[in-house]
C-alpha cells in the first residue's frame, strides 16, 4: 500500500500576495494594453489590428473589407479582448482629425470632429493606407523583428512592427494605465524626419538643436500653441502643459454687422467639447457676461470647422475674443506626459530620448534586413556560380546524366566526383567527371535546370544576373560593416518617405501673452429673493417688493432680503445643502415667472424636498438647529456652511432617516417635538448640544416602536404659539416643560 503524501500548506503574508498580484496586473495593463512602444509608437491592439489586415491582404490598392471581419479576425487570432476595444482602435486610426497620419483608410461613417460616433462595424469597411503598408509593414517578410506565439499558440505575431518613422512623435498617443497615463501630442512628419537626420549626423545634438527642426506639436485640427517658451522645458523633461487656442477671424456679416468666425479649434475640443463650447457661449449671453453676441451658428462641414458668432455693430471684437479665450475652451490646456514602453518598462522620455530609441531601432532593423538579404544573395551567388560552371562543361554533365542509373548517382558524381556505375563514352570523360566538386546546392540546381537555359541569350542573362548579385553582396557588406553607409541608407529612406507623405504644418507656434480679461464689476445692491412652492425662483428690486409686499408674502413660500453678490443656501430632507449664486438667479419684474431652481443648482426636485432656504450671509450669522424624523437633533454654527462647493453634506443621517426641520435657533428658547402617535415633548433649547455638521446629533425624544417625529417647533419664551391638532387648538407654550430624551405627553385632540 502506497504511503499517503502529506498536504503542503504554504504560509505567507496576505498583503505580500496582494501586492505581488496587483503589481503583476498593473504591469500587464501597462505593457500589454495601455501604453505604446517607443519603437513603433503603437499599442498592442493597434499593432495587432494592422498586422491582421496585412495578413488578410487588405492592401491600399485592393478592395475594402468589412470592419467586422477585421475585428473578428483580430480578436480570434491575436487580441482576446472585447470587440468594441478593437473596433474603437480601428476607428481612431482612420480619423484624420485625431491622427496626423491616419493608418487606416476607412470607408463609411467613421465619426466626425464634432463627436458623432462611427457606424456599427457591420456597416463600415476599411483597408490599409499606403504609408501603413509601405512604411509600417513593408519589411515584415525580411525577418527584421521577432515573432512570438499568440495567446493560444496557434499563430505567431510580431513583437513590434518595423516602422521606419518615429510614429510615437508623428501620431502622438494617449492612454490610461494603472497608476500612470500617457499623453503625447502629434507632430509634423517632415519636421520629425529632419530632426532624426540631424541626430544621426550629430548624436551630441541638444534638445534646443532638435527644436530647430521640430518647432512644436502639429495638431490635425490646426490652431495655435501660444506658450512657445515652455516647449524647451517640455521636450527636455517629457512633461508639461501646452496652451492651445482656436483660430478666430473677423468677417463682415449681414446688415453691416461683424462676425467672429472660428475656423480652427484646439485639439482638446474635438468631440463633445464643441457642443460644450456652444453651450458656454450661450451661457455667457444668458448671464449677461457679454451683450455683443446676437446669434451663434455651427456651420462646420466635411470641408472644415466654421463656427460663426454674429455680433452687434459697435462690438469690441478684441475684448469679446479675449472673453472667449478666458471663459470657454477656445483656449485650453493640453497636458503632455511622454510616457512609453522602452526596453520593456514604462519610462517618461524626452524628445531626444524618443529619437535615440527610434534611431537605435532603425539600425537594429536595418542590420537584420541586410544580413538577411546578404545571406540570400550569398546563396544565390553559390547557385549562379554552379550554373555558370555547369554551362562550361555541359556536354560532360549530359554524359553523366545519361550514364547514371538514378538521380542520386548523378548527384554524387557532381558533388564528390564518384564515377562508379556510370557509363561514360570515353576514359577522358570519366577522368573529367572524377574531378568535379560542385556543392550540394549547386548540384541540385544543375539537376533541376531546364534545357532552354542553355540558349546563348539565357547564358548571357545568367552572367549579368551573377554580376548584379556580386554588386548587391558588396553593397550589403559595405552597409553592414560601415556606420556611415547604413546611416545613409536610412536617411535616404527617410527622404523618400518625406517626399511622398510629408505635408505642411497646420498648427502655428508662437509666444502670446496670457489673456487678461477684466470682468465688469457688479454693482452691489439689495434685492429680494422669491421662490414659490413649485421651486421657481427670481429676484426683484427692494422697491418692487415694498409695493407688492402683501401679494408677495401670500404667493411665495420663501421670501427674504439679500445682496445680489450673496449666495442662497437650500437645505434638503436628504441632509444636503445646495448653493446658488444670487447673480445666477434671474432678476425680473413681479409678473415674471422665474426659473426652476433645479436648473441653477444640483438640487433635484424629483429626489429631494426643500426644508430650509436662506441667504448665506444670514446662515453664517446664525446657529442652525437640525431635527430628523428619527428624533436626532443638534445645533450647528452657520459658519460651517460657508464653502466653495455647490453641494455638500449639511448633516450626517442614520440609515432611513431624513431631516424634517432646519431653522435659525438663536432667538428661540423652547423646542417642541411632535410624534406621529400623538406624543408632544417640550424642553429647553439649551439642552441641545452644539455639534459639527458631520455629527449625527443626540436623541430629542424617546419614540415608541414604529413611531417617528411628524413635526418640530422652536418657540420664543413669551409668545404663545397655537396649532390646530386633530380638530382642536393646542397652545404649544402651555405644554408641560420636561427634559430632553423623554417620552413626552400624549395629546388625543
Amino acid at each position: 500500500m502506497a504511503a499517503k503524501t502529506e498536504e503542503q500548506i504554504i504560509r505567507t503574508d496576505y498583503s505580500e500576495i496582494m501586492q505581488k498580484s496587483y503589481i503583476d496586473y498593473a504591469m500587464s495593463v501597462i505593457v500589454s494594453r495601455a501604453l505604446p512602444d517607443v519603437r513603433d509608437g503603437l499599442k498592442p491592439v493597434q499593432r495587432r489590428t494592422l498586422y491582421d489586415m496585412y495578413e488578410l491582404g487588405i492592401r491600399y490598392d485592393r478592395p475594402y473589407r468589412k470592419s467586422a471581419r477585421i475585428v473578428g479576425d483580430t480578436m480570434g487570432k491575436y487580441h482576446p479582448h472585447g470587440d468594441s476595444s478593437i473596433y474603437e482602435a480601428l476607428v481612431v486610426m482612420a480619423q484624420d482629425f485625431k491622427k496626423e497620419l491616419p493608418l487606416v483608410d476607412g470607408h463609411g461613417n467613421f465619426g466626425s470632429v464634432e463627436g458623432d460616433g462611427a457606424a456599427a462595424q457591420r456597416y463600415t469597411e476599411a483597408r490599409l493606407q499606403k504609408i501603413t503598408q509601405e512604411v509600417f509593414l513593408g519589411d515584415l517578410d525580411k525577418d527584421v523583428v521577432d515573432f512570438v506565439p499568440n495567446f493560444d499558440e496557434t499563430e505567431r505575431e510580431p513583437v513590434v512592427l518595423p516602422v521606419r518613422i518615429p510614429n510615437l512623435l508623428v501620431n502622438g498617443a494617449d492612454g490610461i494605465a494603472v497608476g500612470m497615463a500617457t499623453s503625447i501630442p502629434p507632430h509634423n512628419l517632415a519636421e520629425v524626419i529632419d530632426a532624426v537626420k540631424a541626430y544621426m549626423k550629430n548624436d551630441a545634438i541638444t534638445t534646443r538643436g532638435l527644436m530647430k527642426y521640430i518647432k512644436g506639436p502639429d495638431f490635425p485640427t490646426g490652431g495655435l500653441v501660444v506658450n512657445q517658451d515652455d516647449l524647451l522645458q517640455i521636450y527636455e523633461t517629457g512633461i508639461g502643459k501646452l496652451r492651445v487656442r482656436g483660430k478666430v477671424e473677423e468677417e463682415k456679416g449681414k446688415n453691416g454687422r461683424k462676425c467672429l468666425v472660428i475656423t480652427e479649434i484646439p485639439y482638446t475640443m474635438i468631440g463633445a467639447n464643441i457642443g460644450k463650447f456652444l453651450n458656454d457661449v450661450a451661457a455667457l449671453v444668458e448671464t449677461r457676461k457679454t451683450t455683443d453676441i446676437v446669434d451663434i451658428s455651427n456651420q462646420s462641414s466635411k470641408e472644415g470647422i466654421r463656427i460663426v458668432l454674429e455680433l452687434k455693430r459697435d462690438s469690441d471684437v478684441e475684448k469679446l475674443t479675449n472673453l472667449l479665450y478666458k471663459k470657454t475652451r477656445l483656449e485650453d490646456t493640453f497636458g503632455v506626459n511622454m510616457l512609453a514602453v522602452a526596453d520593456g518598462r514604462p519610462e517618461t522620455l524626452s524628445l531626444k530620448q524618443v529619437i535615440e530609441h527610434h534611431v537605435d531601432f532603425q539600425f537594429e532593423v536595418a542590420t537584420r534586413k541586410y544580413q538577411n538579404l546578404l545571406e540570400k544573395d550569398l546563396l544565390k551567388k553559390e547557385v549562379q556560380e554552379g550554373l555558370i560552371k555547369a554551362c562550361d562543361v555541359i556536354d560532360l554533365i549530359i554524359e553523366i546524366l545519361r550514364g547514371s542509373k538514378n538521380q542520386q548517382q548523378a548527384k554524387d558524381c557532381l558533388i564528390q566526383g564518384k564515377t562508379d556505375g556510370i557509363k561514360f563514352k570515353t576514359v577522358k570523360s570519366k577522368k573529367q567527371a572524377s574531378e568535379l566538386h560542385f556543392t550540394e546546392r549547386q548540384a541540385t540546381a544543375i539537376l533541376e535546370m531546364r534545357l532552354y537555359k542553355l540558349i546563348g541569350l539565357e547564358i548571357a542573362a545568367l552572367n549579368k544576373e551573377y554580376e548584379s548579385t556580386l554588386a548587391n553582396i558588396a553593397r550589403y557588406e559595405d552597409i553592414l560593416n560601415n556606420y556611415d553607409s547604413m546611416a545613409k541608407v536610412i536617411m535616404d529612406d527617410l527622404d523618400a518617405i518625406k517626399k511622398e507623405f510629408g505635408n505642411k504644418r497646420k498648427t502655428v507656434i508662437d509666444n502670446v501673452e496670457e489673456v487678461v480679461f477684466e470682468e465688469k464689476k457688479v454693482e452691489e445692491m439689495e434685492v429680494y429673493f422669491l421662490m414659490d412652492r413649485f421651486g421657481y425662483a427670481k429676484t426683484i428690486d427692494k422697491a418692487a417688493y415694498e409695493r407688492n409686499k402683501e401679494t408677495v408674502d401670500r404667493e411665495y413660500k420663501y421670501v427674504f432680503s439679500c445682496m445680489n453678490t450673496d449666495k442662497v443656501c437650500i437645505f434638503t430632507n436628504t441632509g444636503k445643502m445646495h448653493t446658488v449664486k444670487v447673480l445666477d438667479v434671474p432678476h425680473g419684474k413681479m409678473r415674471d415667472k422665474g426659473t426652476p431652481v433645479d436648473n441653477m443648482s444640483n438640487f433635484s426636485n424629483a429626489a429631494e424636498d426643500m426644508v430650509y432656504v436662506a441667504s448665506l450671509t444670514f446662515v453664517k450669522a446664525s446657529t442652525l438647529m437640525f431635527i430628523t424624523k428619527q428624533s436626532m437633533m443638534k445645533l450647528v454654527k452657520g459658519a460651517e456652511f460657508d464653502v466653495a462647493k455647490r453641494t455638500i453634506a449639511a448633516t450626517k443621517l442614520n440609515e432611513g432617516d431624513e431631516v424634517i426641520l432646519i431653522t435659525a435657533a438663536d432667538p428661540m428658547e423652547h423646542v417642541v417635538l411632535q410624534s406621529k402617535d400623538g406624543y408632544f415633548l417640550r424642553f429647553l433649547k439649551e439642552e441641545v448640544p452644539l455639534k459639527k455638521k458631520t455629527a449625527v446629533g443626540v436623541r430629542g425624544m424617546k419614540l415608541g416602536e414604529k413611531d417617528e417625529l411628524e413635526a418640530a417647533y422652536l418657540l420664543e419664551g413669551r409668545t404663545d404659539y397655537t396649532i390646530e391638532y386633530r380638530g382642536r387648538k393646542l397652545t404649544l407654550n402651555r405644554l408641560k416643560l420636561a427634559k430632553r430624551d423623554g417620552k413626552g405627553t400624549k395629546c388625543r385632540g
